[in-house]
């Protein structure tokens, strides 16, 4: 049986390293922490709320300042980056968004959902 301790050590955010040729080299992708994947449904949100229409490209970039860390798992990014981030190649954001996707179960229905569609 699980203890407390022992799921609150788990290294339970399993990453992957993608080539990033537009950047020249590689980063790790890794699966969002509870308090990320809140921070993304929350910022869909919001701007659905809002009567806004919703970037899905704003939030491709969201999803890559929470999901691209160092190879011990530590964030590269934080949420305040999205914009600065969004601003570099379609290309890099949208591989990096398909994998961090994949590696956090979001499927296009998902995407679709979260956005009104």
């Amino acid at each position: 049986m699980l203890t407390r301790d022992a799921i609150l050590a788990a290294d339970d955010l399993p990453r992957e390293l993608v080539a990033v040729p537009e950047w020249g080299g590689d980063v790790y992708v890794r699966t969002m922490t509870g308090v990320g994947r809140d921070a993304f449904e929350q910022a869909v949100t919001d701007a659905r709320g809002k009567g806004e229409r919703v970037n899905i490209a704003g939030l491709k970039a969201l999803l890559v300042t929470l999901t691209v860390c160092d190879e011990s798992g530590a964030a590269l990014f934080g949420p305040e980056d999205a914009e600065a981030l969004n601003a570099k190649s379609a290309a890099a954001i949208d591989h990096l968004y398909q994998v961090a996707s994949r590696l956090n179960a979001l499927t296009p229905a998902d995407a679709e959902e979260l956005v009104g569609n």
